[in-house]
């Protein structure tokens, strides 16, 4: 297992209800299940539209099982953005 930072940005944060907090999983799938099972809710909603960056790098459509998470990584949760 890995462990890291998850951050949360506008929607998702205000759903979350903190700024960021830590994971313990090995890949997306298994740290966004465990930020579901923290915060039942809004946030589950907000997660369903949102894009990720791991470590910086954006996950696009890979399969969320498939991106492995590395030692003191960071999950960046982003929320559409409207205006440019």
């Amino acid at each position: 297992m890995a462990k890291g930072m998850v951050r949360y940005w506008a929607a998702a944060k205000a759903a979350a209800g903190v700024a960021e907090e830590p994971y313990d999983a090995v890949t997306l799938a298994e740290a966004l299940d465990a930020v579901r099972e923290r915060h039942p809710g809004e946030l589950v909603r907000v997660l369903r539209r949102c894009s990720f960056l791991i470590d910086g790098d954006p996950v696009g459509t890979r399969g969320h099982e498939t991106v492995r998470l590395a030692e003191g990584g960071t999950v960046e949760v982003l929320p559409p953005f409207a205006g440019g």
